[in-house]
């Protein structure tokens, strides 16, 4: 499980914040091996303190876990997922509302700061959404767990390429917001749950 810290000029950012505490039979199937949150924050000079926003793609356990630690700082989610989550059978109830829980519900894409976009991009969740991070190199994204595996997200691009292509049915169908996410013509794609980067393939001359 990754997490991302983005540093901007208005603050820090933190996407997810890594697995949470979790009861005996989860623990079992799992068996996480966990870095604790203000480790790997220390690690790159940083405290909890100095978290601005807290964004996360989806408000499963292995997600969300470090949230407690992160009282009274914005947390912005998709308004169908804090509700999913509300509804229980979802994730671990004391990871979403603890004392000091500060959500910022949001309803579809948003640019949250100058150059930031929340983008939803549902499928392991109803409420899943990405970070997309307009720099002057290029844009990133952080995909959570839009796809389990890089290659999984790579399949659906040469599937809408085919399709762009003009290559005849019956081609593979992809998630409808791979073509939003085209638009900020992204240079690097990075995931939750795969240490593999996607970027785009370069045209050989």
């Amino acid at each position: 499980m990754l997490a991302y810290l983005v540093e901007h000029a208005q603050g820090l950012i933190l996407f997810d914040t890594g697995i949470g505490a979790a009861n005996p039979e989860t623990e079992a199937h799992y068996r996480p091996r966990r870095r604790a949150l203000q480790e790997a924050l220390s690690a790159a000079g940083v405290a909890p303190s100095d978290i601005s926003l807290v964004v996360n793609c989806h408000l499963h356990f292995d997600h969300c876990g470090g949230n407690p630690l992160m009282a009274g700082k914005p947390i912005l989610v998709q308004d169908v997922e804090l509700a999913t989550a509300r509804q229980g059978n979802h994730t671990f109830d004391e990871l979403v509302d603890f004392p000091g829980a500060t959500y910022q519900e949001l309803t579809g894409e948003a640019e949250v700061w100058p150059g930031v976009w929340i983008i939803p991009t549902p499928g392991h969740t109803a409420g899943h959404q990405s970070l997309v991070l307009r720099q002057g190199d290029g844009t990133v994204v952080l995909a959570g767990q839009a796809h389990d595996f890089a290659s999984h997200y790579a399949s659906d691009q040469l599937a809408r390429q085919a399709l762009l292509d003009g290559v005849d049915q019956p081609l593979p169908t992809y998630q409808p917001w791979i073509e939003r996410l085209a638009e900020f013509d992204p240079r690097r794609v990075l995931f939750a749950h795969d240490c593999s980067v996607w970027e785009p393939s370069q045209t050989v001359f």
